[in-house]
């Protein structure tokens, strides 16, 4: 049996990030904003990203008794298919390592989108917190693509569509995503096990990458992409993370 990879975590330039999303994840897209960038390093290999975010609305974690301010969303786990180490021990890890690095964080967010057949498999194995699946929503079909309907009605930054008159166009109704808690001490964990829900299983068609290993494979970027600068939003760890 071979030994395990030699398995390192640090954070990573948005260059990297942006090159294991479009290339690993399925919605090929790297959100825009303050980020907290983990790289992950297999045997030297980079093989991908665990990406943190502030939420993308202030009631994250308020309705957990908590400020926008001590919260994140897992927004992204973006790792080539070949990687040996499972997804739920770098996402454990990349937990453990942002809470270190940023001590007024107490609870983390993660969600998996059960209409791409996602159930939140990696993060049953990484032992969050299930608390239910948020509301359902709208989407319109407009010039060609799907918009969520609180894009049509507020998002400035889709001005072409803001306001739009959808009367008249295809609607498609979706489930609400996965909801996953992470809690980073142990007040936060006892406030949120009572809202604990039963693990879904997953779906027979499942297109969920396992816990063991995430969705496509695909070229190492270059050593220019693997340059360091800093977790974003968060302060910079002293050292890099190395795990054995």
């Amino acid at each position: 049996m071979s030994s395990r990879p030699d398995l390192k975590l640090d954070w990573c330039s948005h260059a990297a990030a942006k090159y294991a999303v479009e290339h690993w994840h399925y919605s090929k897209l790297c959100p825009v904003g303050k980020q907290a960038r983990l790289g992950v390093w297999e045997d030297r290999l980079f093989i991908g990203v665990v990406l943190f975010m502030p939420g993308a609305n202030n009631h994250l974690v308020t309705g957990y008794g908590l400020t926008p301010f001590e919260g994140a969303e897992l927004v992204r786990v973006a790792l080539r298919h070949s990687h040996l180490t499972p997804t739920s021990r770098i996402v454990t890890i990349a937990t453990r390592l942002v809470g270190r690095a940023n001590p007024k964080l107490r609870l983390l967010v993660s969600y998996a989108d059960p209409s791409q057949g996602h159930h939140g498999g990696i993060y049953q194995a990484a032992g969050w917190i299930y608390t239910g699946a948020a509301e359902g929503f709208k989407q319109y079909l407009l010039k060609g693509k799907w918009y969520h309907e609180r894009t049509i009605r507020r998002s400035s930054a889709w001005s072409s569509v803001k306001g739009a008159d959808v009367s008249h166009c295809p609607v498609r109704i979706l489930p609400g995503k996965h909801r996953y808690l992470y809690p980073l001490d142990a007040e936060m964990k006892a406030r949120i096990l009572p809202l604990a829900q039963p693990y879904p299983k997953r779906p027979k068609d499942s297109s969920e990458p396992a816990a063991i290993h995430a969705a496509e494979g695909g070229a190492a970027p270059t050593r220019t992409l693997q340059t360091l600068d800093g977790p974003g939003m968060f302060p910079m760890l002293d050292r890099m993370a190395k795990v054995k």
